[in-house]
């Protein structure tokens, strides 16, 4: 694999230092940055997150990165809340995010045997070609951990079913989102990380 300049967005997420080992593993050095500057000349960013939307979504807006994620042309991987924030709306709140990918993510309604939130190995169900899903076959279990989802919609390319399904993971021209955690997700994670550096 050639050298990558991967940034990784200083959005919060405590899930960074794990990402960041993840990569490792695959030769990866990373940076993590909230400077413009740096991030449009990364080759490949990563938007992580874990935690609320409207926190989140305040940290971008301090660190004046609103107008430039949606703005960035090399590959950018959101990584759970990070999925969610490229796209229009999030109901906790309600907040607007980057609106970069049409849909709103909603909270996974409460039942029996259902617990919100959704956390723990499920299944992976395939909808179309992508490259980030290379390799990477139906029923694949990947780990999520999250209380709100994205529907099954235009930029799909793998759902998943916890009572409803919803978007595993997506991909909107050179944006892509993982719902789950490919950094605490075995093989599976290692092996979309490894597609993502190779974009």
């Amino acid at each position: 694999m050639t050298a990558r300049d991967v940034v990784i967005v200083a959005s919060g997420g405590a899930n960074i230092a794990s990402l960041q080992y993840a990569l490792q593993r695959l030769d990866t050095t990373t940076e993590v940055s909230a400077d413009s500057a740096r991030i449009r000349a990364a080759t490949h960013v990563i938007l992580p997150g874990v935690g609320a939307a409207a926190d989140a979504m305040s940290r971008l807006r301090r660190a004046q990165l609103l107008q430039v994620i949606p703005s960035l042309t090399q590959p950018v991987l959101g990584i759970c809340l990070g999925m969610q924030l490229l796209h229009e709306e999030s109901a906790e709140g309600p907040v607007a995010c980057l609106g970069i990918i049409p849909g709103r993510a909603t909270r996974f309604a409460d039942a029996p045997g259902r617990p919100v939130p959704h956390m723990g190995w499920n299944t992976l169900q395939l909808r179309r070609p992508c490259a980030l899903l290379a390799g990477l076959a139906d029923a694949d279990y990947a780990y999520f951990v999250h209380s709100y989802a994205l529907p099954v919609g235009e930029a799909t390319v793998a759902a998943c079913c916890y009572g409803d399904g919803f978007s595993a993971c997506v991909q909107w021209n050179n944006f892509y989102g993982a719902q789950f955690h490919p950094e605490r997700s075995a093989a599976v994670g290692a092996r979309l990380l490894r597609n993502f550096l190779a974009l």
